[in-house]
């Protein structure tokens, strides 16, 4: 089987295109870069075989990604997503919700499971404070 240099070229960019396309963090970025790279090298013919292309991939992708990753992050300030910093925001229940009841309420654009834990039934439609976040879960009080 054959991978010529520029199919591991096209692979990079197209994989450098996902990475813009989602708020991946930079992780799908390096995996690109070493597409592009392993390209270079076997347009240079020092790539090898396929096997050995493979292999230069791998350890070259990984490499960025554990080695370069943190570095790149703190340089364009890209922060990973604090779900905390959302207590004490406004949420809007997206159904009516009892007391010490479960239902979905909307926030920031997101749908969210969210329990009721004020001591009044939340109504369709009303906002609601965010007291904690446990996992997925929204605790929030009307």
């Amino acid at each position: 089987m054959s991978f010529s240099w520029w199919s591991w070229v096209l692979l990079g960019f197209v994989l450098l295109l996902v990475e813009l396309a989602t708020p991946g963090g930079f992780y799908i970025f390096f995996f690109g870069g070493g597409a592009i790279v392993v390209g270079l090298l076997a347009a240079l013919g020092i790539a090898g075989p396929l096997w050995v292309q493979c292999l230069l991939f791998a350890i070259i992708s990984c490499f960025g990604l554990l080695v370069l990753r943190r570095p790149l992050q703190n340089r364009f300030r890209v922060k990973p997503h604090d779900v905390d910093s959302i207590v004490g925001e406004t949420a809007v229940a997206m159904n009516a919700i009892g007391v010490a009841a479960i239902g979905k309420a909307e926030l920031r654009g997101t749908s969210w499971s969210a329990r009721n834990t004020g001591a009044e039934a939340i109504a369709q439609g009303q906002r609601c404070r965010v007291e904690r976040v446990d996992g997925l879960m929204l605790h929030i009080r009307g």
